[in-house]
Order: structure tokens, then sequence, then C-alpha cells
């Protein structure tokens, strides 16, 4: 019998698989730990917001500058399936690196299905550049920038991993220290087959540009592929599958599961500065 995808035959099965919503417990809401550390961020944490990058009015980021000038800077990038969500609820990221001397810069960016995944993986990317070419004038170091991001935030990352920096923007070739990946969508096909496919529209050149597994290349970025230990067994593969690819085109790379984390809880880390998480981006911009 035919599958919709490997050994998925219903858009019910791969719908348990990739909404992490559908088996939380009745009234919880997985963001407000989110919000909550975002408006602790906003309340003791210098920063400027709504900063732009780029020319139309959902294409921002806000700052969270390190108290010592030249510092590290971690780019993340949000998830919520490309189709929620600000900038605005993750400023807690702030909150577990701030205190190790790291700038963090937060981007905002528009939604499906206003807009289409490529659209939005160009405005990452250009988030990104703006970062190597702005940040100094925020007290950052062009020259220590890490990117990382959760869920489709961990998606957009890794196309960042993967541009083509020297010849799409006139930067170096790998001008990246490291990157963080949470629970990223690195092979986007089943995404096509679940209840996500009518706000984010997938088709076969989406899915070919859009899935990083199928375009890794040599890089001399490392990076950390992580993903909850409680999440579903393709979030698992999704993660594992990547890093693989990382590895096998010779590149450095860890993976490994967040202890006792699901979907939503797998970034909690960063609101710790005492966290493996922060400390490995620590030591990746420390060089």
């Amino acid at each position: 019998m035919p599958t919709l995808y490997r050994e998925f035959d219903t858009q019910a099965a791969l719908d348990a698989q990739y909404n992490p919503s559908a088996g939380l417990p009745p009234g919880v809401n997985p963001a407000l730990p989110y919000v909550e550390a975002a408006q602790q961020a906003r309340s003791t944490l210098r920063h400027t917001l709504d900063v732009p990058f780029g020319p139309t009015l959902h294409e921002t980021l806000d700052i969270f500058p390190a108290d010592t000038p030249n510092a590290p800077v971690f780019v993340f990038i949000h998830g919520g399936y490309w189709r929620a969500f600000s900038s605005k609820e993750f400023s807690g990221v702030a909150l577990g690196l701030q205190p190790l001397g790291i700038t963090t810069v937060v981007v905002n960016y528009a939604l499906c299905p206003w807009v289409s995944i490529d659209e939005i993986t160009r405005q990452c990317r250009a988030a990104v550049a703006w970062t190597l070419r702005n940040i100094q004038h925020h007290g950052g170091d062009p020259t220590r920038v890490a990117v990382g991001g959760h869920s489709a935030g961990g998606h957009l990352s890794a196309m960042c991993l993967l541009t083509d920096w020297a010849r799409d923007y006139g930067l170096p070739r790998d001008p990246l220290k490291a990157g963080l990946l949470f629970s990223g969508l690195f092979d986007i096909a089943p995404l096509r087959y679940t209840y996500l496919q009518p706000m984010i529209q997938l088709d076969d050149g989406v899915v070919r540009r859009q899935s990083p597994l199928h375009h890794v290349r040599h890089s001399g970025t490392p990076i950390w592929t992580t993903w909850g230990a409680k999440e579903s067994t393709e979030f698992a593969r999704q993660s594992t599958a990547f890093h693989d690819a990382w590895t096998a085109a010779g590149n450095r790379g860890e993976l490994s599961a967040t202890a006792d984390a699901d979907h939503f809880e797998v970034i909690h880390p960063l609101f710790d500065p005492q966290s493996a998480h922060c400390q490995w981006l620590q030591r990746q911009l420390a060089a």
C-alpha cells in the first residue's frame, strides 16, 4: 500500500508526529514561559527594539547588548512553523546570554501565508547579513557571530548556515562562528501532508529549495543539533539526519537530545546562563 511519507500512510499519523501541541494537557499554554521570560528580559536588560534590517515592516531586530564592548553575538530565529509568533515572545533568550557577555539579536520576520517560506528564508539571511555588517554600532563584534533557532527557526538557521555568503552578500564564505539548532525541520517534505499545508503552502519547488538536508556543503562553522528527549521520533530523526549529513561533509558537529524536554521546553536552557547550551555558545564565541 502506498504511503504519504516514509512509513506514514495517513495525515493523522504525520500530524501526531509534527503537531507538538496535540499531546499537551488541556488548558496548557506552552508559550506562556516564553512570554514571561520575554517580559523579564525587557524589564531588566538594556535593549533596542524594532531595528529595521530590510524594507518591509516585519523585517526588524531586537538587540540586547552585553555590558562589555566588542562582545560576541548570538542571532536567534524564533519558531512557530513559519506562521506564528514574533520576536517579542522570545526576548527571554537574552536572559541566559547577557550575563555571559554575549549580545543577543532576536529576528522578526513576516509569516505564512502572507509570504512564502522562500521569502522568510531571504529575510532571515538578510537579518544575519545586517548583523555582520552593523552590529559593531551596537557594541557587538562582527567577527564573533553565531546563529541559532528553534523549530522553524532551526530550519531557518540551517538555511543561513548553508548560504553562499561570498557569492550572494560579498561576505566571507563562512562568517559565522557557530550554529545552535533546536528541534529543527531539515527535510520539510512531510509537512506537505500535515495540518500545516494550508498555511505554509508547500510545493515541489519549495520542498527542494527549502530542505536544508539536501543542501549541506563543507563549512568551517561548528554546530550543535539538539531536540527534546520527549519529542516525537520524527523530530529526533530530522535532527539526526541533518547532523549525519553535516559531519559526512567534513564539518564539525555535535548531536544530543536535551533531557526532560518536550518541543516547547527545549529552548528553556537559553534562559539560564549555567545551562549546557549557553555555556557551549560562550565557548564557541570565545575564540
